[in-house]
């Protein structure tokens, strides 16, 4: 049990530095309208890695934040992502990113 302990800490601390659960803070979400002036970088799509009642909310949190990501290793600064109805199941989180 003791040789487990670093194994665990160091899960712990790279789930920690994993912009899916820390967030992209130099890449901000926008609406359509608010980019007329900024320049298309990419089209990004991510598939939320978990579905359900419970872990919904929390994969598409997980994959809006990869899709931030992947826009600022692009050049983007900001993130325009599809519109959704509230309430409905998303199997895949589609976004623009531009450079602003």
């Amino acid at each position: 049990m003791k040789s487990l302990m670093p194994l665990a800490a160091a899960l712990v601390l790279a789930a920690c530095n994993d912009p899916g659960f820390r967030g992209v803070p130099e890449v901000r979400t926008a609406r359509a309208n608010e980019v007329a002036a900024c320049q298309l970088v990419s089209n990004i799509s991510m598939e939320p890695g978990v579905y359900g009642p419970v872990l919904a909310e929390q994969g598409l949190r997980y994959a809006r934040n990869k899709v931030m990501e992947t826009a600022r290793q692009d050049g983007a600064n900001t993130v325009v992502f599809e519109q959704v109805e509230p309430g409905s199941d998303v199997y895949l989180v589609r976004a623009q990113a531009y450079r602003c």
